[in-house]
């Protein structure tokens, strides 16, 4: 059985953070079949796999897809989204069908979770996404009218840095950039969430 040190796991889920800038580098042959493998496998309510799973890589379906996408509304728009040299090399959406339980959101979460996960230890980042224009992805996928659109996760390998930090005196939660547009994603400490009994 392999076995991950707790400190191993946690810069694992530090490094784990939403990148917004990528290298401009393909991702490594049969990532995402593997990662969208991992997704499916993981537990979802009864059992249902109401999931789908669409990956896009080619340069004609992201230029297409691209522009649907919302980032970073903490931000104004020319520092929190991507440039052209930085978008993300491969989207993977997640649909479910409209009249699914609302347990497949729990699915969908813990899917596209896995696979932020997974993509991490092979060193690309990612960034969960739920802005979306959701009828414009709909039509470009060729999903059926009874389908929906629920996540999207970009990929690739992170061009800028993103890091945990404590939060500032203010209170404020809002992650925010330096100077050289690195990331800083403030978290409450443990004490501030966790009660014990």
């Amino acid at each position: 059985m392999f076995i991950m040190t707790r400190k191993e796991q946690e810069t694992l889920f530090e490094k784990c953070r939403t990148y917004r800038r990528f290298l401009q580098k393909p991702l490594p042959e049969g990532l995402l079949s593997y990662l969208v493998g991992i997704a499916h496998k993981r537990s979802c309510g009864r059992n249902g796999q109401v999931l789908s799973f669409y990956a896009a890589v080619s340069s004609k379906a992201l230029a297409a897809l691209l522009p649907h996408l919302h980032w970073a509304a903490a931000l104004p728009k020319e520092i929190g989204t991507p440039q052209k040299e930085e978008e993300p090399v491969a989207l993977i959406f997640l649909v479910r069908p409209k009249d699914a339980s609302p347990i497949s959101l729990i699915d969908a979460g813990i899917a596209v979770d896995s696979m932020a996960y997974c993509a991490m230890c092979e060193g690309v980042g990612s960034a969960i996404l739920a802005a979306l224009d959701r009828a414009a992805i709909q039509g470009i996928l060729g999903l059926e009218k009874d389908q929906e659109v629920f996540l999207c996760l970009a990929l690739g390998y992170p061009a800028h840095k993103s890091t945990v930090v404590p939060v500032p005196e203010s209170g404020t939660l809002d992650y925010y950039v330096d100077e050289k547009r690195n990331y800083f994603v403030p978290k409450k400490n443990l004490s501030d969430v966790m009660t014990v009994l």
